[in-house]
């Protein structure tokens, strides 16, 4: 035998012992338990049970971040009294291996079960939390799953709290078993929070699927009109792609707090419902979108996604340039589904996307950023807003919703209305979601869109991909629409400086790019002594700002990291955007019918 081809097959054989010694499998049931006895104090006790184990040993891990949540969370920093037996209660070794990893010796046992305890005392819908008034499981951040077996069963053991009588998820009940739910896989059991406590439970059926709603604090709500308006905006939203991909859906409604979350079963959301009992309100309007915004991600981006989010890395951030069409896009649907069910006039819908043109325009990033590098760089952005944020980034839901709009009036015009942004939302949930059972690429969504068209959509696309001013007029002229977009001049003076108190004192919050006080090199955190001499205070400093003009010189007296200074700031033109928009007193025939079909009245 050839000696170099004798070692390069011993090193093979070698190597694929050692694999197959060191290899981590779990070839049976993986059974979790989550008990709460002392909810005040915070913690969630996990026990995690597997079976029929193989290897010398199991990498334990929790995920960094939880999907729709596009920020690194790091929830092991959460996980407290760590450690691992056997079946007859014999300790395990373990290490931490990384930030996120348990890694437990198992000595070729058979059962190994884990146990460790979660404090939950964040309030947000992303994260878990536990107190006197509500569980909430984030799963993300309490349930851990072994290093290569994302795609194994499990089942849930939920142990409510003595005085707590509900749990909500949408999770299904093991059968004939209570309080156990079972995930087919880790990517299910991650999408799928759950409520535990005394919430109030209201359903209603849409073409047969029973709906849920969970109410934490049922006196806050108008019951019965909110669960009729959202079955009006199911229906509505249904009718997209004409399919429903689930067995039943619950929205999870929680107290007062900010955020929602949305899942392929279920969304979780905060809410003060005072707010929102009143249907004539704008509040309430404002309360049926964001609703139908969390709703809709179930179509767009839980099964309509780009390829990069679904399957998950749960250890690193899983980057995209597309969600100014996961989020934008479903910003955009939220008004169309409630203008189409009734629940919204069209001018609502115009006044919204006046609004999402107005929150684009009034700020510098526009000129900075582009809506694919605003969806890329939202791992670093998003939540880690700075006084310079306006300054250098955009929103990708903003210019998503618009460039949303601007699509579904190109696609109308080009295919004289026989087509919209409905059948390439279609096209794309059945060929990638439905036959693929995969994501799509960047270039493959641009094609579908396309295809849909008939034509080239390059000038949409680059409107995306750079900062290149929009030409409002001429899309929205598709729907014989006018849109204001000369800038008029406005009372008072411009000085690019935003304020807030803080213990009497009057504080730089944001300092406007290119402004006069950019200029005059005002920083964020610089404390206002004086104004025209007058001992400065926010009532002051506005009323002598609303009572200048361009041209005017304002003196500032303030203090940068504690050294005093003076300045004379020559103050700016107040200019006023509004980009108000009305109908054409006479819009040709194609004008009239996509105005038609496109919002009803």
């Amino acid at each position: 035998m050839n000696i170099s081809r004798y070692f390069w097959y011993l090193t093979i054989i070698i190597l694929f012992a050692v694999f197959q010694v060191k290899a981590q499998t779990v070839g049976g049931a993986m059974k979790f338990s989550v008990s709460m006895e002392n909810p005040n104090t915070h913690y969630y006790h996990i026990t995690l049970t597997c079976e029929d184990v193989k290897g010398e040993y199991l990498d334990f891990k929790l995920p960094a971040w939880t999907p729709g949540y596009y920020w690194l969370v790091n929830f092991a920093r959460n996980v407290v009294s760590f450690r691992a037996e056997t079946s007859d209660g014999k300790l395990l070794s373990w290490q931490k291996t990384t930030k996120n990893t348990w890694r437990v010796t198992t000595k070729q046992v058979k059962t190994v079960t884990i146990r460790y305890d979660v404090y939950a005392n964040t309030q947000s819908v992303a994260d878990p939390f536990l107190d006197e008034a509500r569980g909430y499981i984030s799963p993300a951040g309490v349930f851990m799953y072994i290093d290569g077996a994302l795609k194994h069963p499990s089942t849930i053991e939920i142990k409510p709290y003595k005085s707590w009588n509900k749990i909500t998820t949408g999770l299904d009940l093991v059968p004939g078993k209570s309080n156990t739910y079972i995930a087919p896989d880790f990517d299910v059991l991650y999408d799928s929070p759950i409520l535990v406590g005394n919430q109030e439970i209201l359903s209603f059926d849409v073409q047969g699927i029973p709906h849920f709603i969970a109410f934490e604090e049922p006196e806050k709500f108008n019951k019965q009109k909110l669960a009729s308006d959202l079955k009006q905006m199911i229906e509505s939203a249904v009718k997209v792609v004409n399919d429903i991909p689930y067995k039943h859906y619950t929205f999870i409604i929680m107290g007062e707090g900010r955020g929602g979350l949305e899942h392929s079963n279920s969304t979780a959301v905060f809410s003060n419902g005072a707010v929102y009992n009143n249907a004539d309100t704008e509040g309430y309007k404002r309360w049926l979108n964001f609703l139908t915004h969390e709703y809709f991600h179930l179509y767009n981006i839980k099964s309509i996604r780009p390829i990069a989010l679904g399957p998950f890395n749960y250890d690193q951030e899983n980057y995209t340039n597309m969600l100014w069409v996961s989020e934008g896009f479903t910003v955009y649907y939220e008004y169309l589904i409630l203008n189409r069910a009734g629940l919204i006039s069209r001018n609502d819908v115009l006044k919204f996307l006046q609004g999402d043109i107005l929150q684009y325009e009034n700020i510098p990033g526009r000129l900075f950023q582009s809506a694919t590098e605003s969806s890329f760089d939202t791992w670093i952005q998003f939540f880690n807003r700075s006084d310079n944020t306006a300054n250098t980034t955009i929103s990708y839901y903003n210019k998503g919703a618009v460039l949303g709009m601007l699509l579904d009036l190109k696609i109308r015009h080009e295919t004289k209305n026989r087509k919209s942004l409905d059948d390439v939302m279609r096209s794309l949930y059945t060929i990638y979601f439905k036959e693929k059972q995969r994501g799509f690429t960047d270039d493959e969504f641009r094609q579908t869109c396309e295809t849909v068209a008939g034509t080239s959509l390059q000038e949409i696309f680059e409107y995306a991909s750079t900062t290149q001013a929009i030409d409002y007029s001429k899309y929205l002229a598709y729907a014989g629409l006018s849109i204001d977009v000369t800038p008029d001049k406005a009372s008072g003076g411009h000085l690019g400086v935003s304020f807030q108190n803080e213990s009497e004192k009057l504080i730089v919050s944001q300092v406007e790019w290119n402004s006069p006080a950019w200029h005059a090199g005002l920083s964020s955190q610089d404390i206002i002594l004086k104004v025209n001499e007058q001992s400065a205070n926010r009532q002051n400093v506005e009323q002598i700002l609303k009572s200048s003009r361009a041209g005017d010189v304002i003196k500032l007296q303030y203090t940068h990291r504690g050294r005093q200074h003076d300045v004379a700031i020559t103050v700016g033109e107040s200019m006023l955007h509004t980009f108000e928009m009305a109908p054409f007193k006479t819009p040709d025939a194609l004008q009239a019918l996509i105005l038609k079909d496109w919002l009803r009245n």
